[in-house]
């Protein structure tokens, strides 16, 4: 049987990087143990303690990495020599995640999380997140962000938001969500159509189009303070906006001289560049990840097609070949591949394709799937499918693998997008 080989890598006393062979199965994934919280000092949160496992467990899973199991062998403690390693080699676990909890006074709530590497004896990480105790599942998708880090040498993108539209009150509202659909709270209540939310690279702010005066405007909006500003209110379409890698330019869609074309645009709504000009209709830029070229869709050989520019206009040419309508391109962030949308037998199924037209790959086939967004780390999409008759967010590996429902109420959520890395 051949063994897969992890590489984790362990900081040493002297600060210097060393390396640990993992060696899982033949499924390629090691075993993950999550155990139960323990309390450390304060009153007990047995809610807090079942948040912490689930957070972990649902971020493991999704990683690929490991086939986890929440399991409680014994009840040591979560320091080194606190508890019997050999009870979960026996158990046949591979890595254990260890954590406790601390009651500091107030609201306030610490966790501390730990990795071992049961065959070794050895700890692989430690880390303590202090917080609210309503933030307790946002601490622990930190620990999952630093397994990640440890394990790849990149850090996770667990502890991002999702921004999507929900018509949960009967109009479509912008909302957001923990990653995995947990602490829900809406952007906008205006009662109207809101549409195509994007992040600037900072996180805290976002772009989106909404009906609320009797037009698609674009508006930007700060998360959390809730102000908000107008952005392109040119008279006809301001749709399918997008913001450029370095947040200093936004393309969109605008037909404020007939036809659907794309424009570049300043965050304050200056008109920078007309990129398409053309008597097709022409929508849904993305941007490159060094922000040099533009994927959008355009009809102008009759059904839609994606095709690719450079951000001043020049050097258009057709993308995709296969299919009779493609739409919604969405660059991956290391700028390899792009996602997008096929009509297939009724409804829309994702696939990704190489910049050069190279490689072309089908990575949905149930329900209907639409609005690929990558995570910031390029590990998972985050994706709207109607599956069972409703729409719903999901997420799913790159490769279309590990597909999870996180929507977790009975309405219609659409549009998502995944916070940059960290936000």
């Amino acid at each position: 049987m051949v063994a897969a080989l992890l590489l984790l890598v362990v900081a040493t006393a002297t600060a210097q990087e060393s390396f640990l062979e993992v060696t899982a199965s033949g499924s390629g994934q090691s075993s993950l143990a999550v155990a139960t919280p323990l309390r450390l000092e304060g009153s007990e949160n047995p809610e807090a303690a079942r948040e912490v496992v689930d957070a972990l467990a649902f971020d493991m899973t999704l990683s690929g990495l490991f086939q986890v199991v929440p399991r409680d062998l014994e009840r040591g403690g979560i320091r080194p020599g606190e508890f019997n390693f050999a009870l979960w080699k026996a158990a046949g676990v591979r890595l254990l995640l260890k954590s406790g909890y601390s009651s500091t006074g107030g609201d306030r709530l610490t966790l501390e999380l730990r990795l071992y590497d049961v065959l070794q004896e050895k700890q692989l990480i430690a880390k303590r997140f202090s917080g609210s105790s309503r933030d307790v599942r946002r601490l622990a998708h930190g620990f999952s962000d630093e397994i990640l880090r440890t394990m790849t040498g990149l850090a996770g993108p667990f502890t991002g938001k999702i921004a999507f539209v929900s018509k949960r009150t009967g109009n479509k509202e912008i909302y957001l969500m923990d990653y995995d659909g947990c602490n829900v709270q809406p952007l906008t209540k205006n009662r109207s159509i809101n549409l195509n939310p994007d992040f600037f690279p900072s996180g805290r702010e976002i772009i989106y189009t909404t009906y609320k005066n009797r037009n698609p405007d674009l508006y930007r909006r700060e998360l959390y303070s809730g102000a908000e500003a107008k952005v392109s209110t040119q008279r006809g379409l301001n749709v399918t906006a997008a913001v450029a890698p370095g947040g200093d330019r936004i393309a969109l869609a605008m037909s404020k001289e007939g036809h659907s074309q794309i424009y570049i645009i300043t965050p304050q709504g200056k008109q920078l560049a007309r990129l398409t000009n053309s008597s097709a209709l022409e929508v849904s830029p993305a941007w490159s990840p060094d922000g040099k070229q533009l994927a959008f869709v355009s009809d102008r050989l009759g059904k839609p097609q994606i095709f690719i520019a450079n951000a001043d206009g020049s050097t258009i040419h057709r993308l995709t070949t296969s299919g009779s309508y493609n739409v919604e391109p969405r660059w991956s962030p290391k700028g390899n591949v792009i996602a997008y949308c096929r009509q297939m037998g009724g409804g829309f199924q994702i696939f990704l394709i190489t910049p050069d037209g190279g490689s072309n790959t089908q990575i949905t086939s149930e329900g209907s799937n639409e609005h690929p967004r990558w995570s910031p780390d390029g590990r998972f999409i985050t994706f709207s499918s109607k599956r069972g008759g409703k729409e719903s967010i999901y997420v799913m590996r790159a490769d279309g693998s590990g597909q999870t429902k996180v929507s977790r109420n009975g309405g219609s959520d659409t549009h998502p997008v995944w916070s940059p890395q960290g936000r």
